[in-house]
């Protein structure tokens, strides 16, 4: 925490670009509001103008600023596309990323395992004190859920139903996580699945959590699949796909799709198309990482997989992510003092209640959505009815 020499410095007025540019969204800096910026260290005027939303990200974790409503604070920023209005260098680093990420490929194979390396792999205790028993990863269903639990396991149920699950099918689960559909589809619907992760430690604590049923986890990459599946699905994998390989990860699941099965796809969707991501969420939560929007994902599947059901529920993950940060606040105290656990310091706590904050803006805003579509080949025999 900084000291009384930084908050006076704080006094100094931001410069009036920021200044406007904030009030457009409902936000002042150093204002009564609890979504205002409260800037301890004059220094954040300048990190936000040289690197906009990456200024503003690590000068939070630095503990530059602070805002008593990080999620109301960032619903009203997204609202206002404030990262597009800004001028000068930070427009050069938006330009250059879009560039960077148009011509290169940077979720190619060799590429495959760093998000696991550097977010999933960064300790399944802190995943297990964040997340509900089932280790879900991915947005809740909240029609009928009163708590979290609740949420993931209707949201777990939903994939089965849509899927139309039936007892000795065979499933893939692209991007397993921890096992928790693998688990729960083996255990309650009477199905085998092979489960993928790029993450070593996803892998580990998904085998122990899957004994005893016909699951399989294996540490591979999408593109090194073989084999024929009743049933596929992916459950917050295809965000780390990248728009380059969208037609290899589709063709990968039509070779692999029995002519009569279907595919289940949740994931984050965009209400436009971008050419980059946020430069903050690729430097520190998920490297290489891109949402797809509709546009996209729609031009991917052409001629590839008839769209059976697309069903939208962002909103849901709004609660799901402050959810989240509820229980791994109420952990931290514990997960900090712990010494084996030393890289869980004052920065990352910062960091990670920024992630998950601006996530929930993020949703909350309507930048963000929730999808899940149902796929087919065009000849599936019969009609799909859509499950909600």
């Amino acid at each position: 925490m900084n000291d009384v020499s930084d908050h006076s410095r704080a006094q100094v007025a931001p410069p009036e670009i920021l200044a406007d540019l904030a009030a457009k969204a409902g936000v002042c800096f150093n204002g009564s509001n609890p979504w205002d910026i409260q800037v301890l260290d004059a220094a954040v005027y300048r990190r936000i103008l040289s690197q906009g939303s990456l200024g503003l990200g690590e000068s939070y974790m630095d503990g530059l600023w602070e805002c008593a409503a990080l999620d109301e604070l960032f619903t009203r920023l997204l609202s206002a596309d404030i990262e597009q209005k800004l001028g000068g260098m930070a427009r050069l680093k938006l330009l250059f990323e879009a560039i960077r990420q148009n011509i290169v490929n940077r979720q190619k194979r060799a590429r495959a395992y760093e998000v696991g390396e550097r977010h999933y792999d960064i300790g399944n205790e802190i995943f297990a004190a964040m997340l509900d028993p089932t280790m879900s990863y991915s947005c809740g269903y909240w029609v009928n859920a009163d708590n979290l639990i609740e949420a993931q396991i209707a949201k777990l149920d939903l994939i089965c139903r849509k899927l139309e699950l039936k007892p000795g099918e065979k499933v893939l689960d692209i991007g397993c996580g921890w096992g928790g559909f693998a688990r729960y589809a083996a255990e309650q619907y009477g199905v085998s699945v092979d489960g993928i992760t790029v993450s070593k430690e996803q892998q580990q604590l998904a085998q122990k959590r899957c004994e005893g049923f016909p699951v399989t986890i294996k540490l591979q990459d999408y593109r090194e699949l073989s084999g024929e599946y009743d049933k596929i699905v992916s459950i917050g994998m295809f965000e780390h796909v990248g728009p380059k390989n969208y037609p290899t990860f589709f063709d990968t699941a039509l070779r692999l799709l029995k002519d009569d099965g279907l595919f289940l796809l949740h994931s984050i969707g965009l209400d436009r198309t971008t050419a980059n991501g946020d430069p903050w969420i690729d430097k520190y939560i998920f490297p290489n990482g891109k949402i797809p929007s509709a546009a996209q994902l729609s031009k991917a599947l052409d001629r590839r997989f008839i769209i059976e059901d697309w069903h939208n529920f962002g909103p849901d993950y709004d609660k799901t992510v402050m959810a989240w940060w509820k229980r791994f606040d109420d952990a931290w105290d514990k997960l900090s003092q712990n010494k084996l656990f030393q890289n869980y310091d004052q920065r990352f706590y910062r960091m990670w209640k920024y992630y998950l904050h601006c996530s929930a803006g993020f949703f909350r805003s309507k930048n963000g959505q929730l999808w899940q579509l149902v796929l087919a080949k065009r000849d599936r025999p019969g009609r799909y009815y859509s499950i909600r």
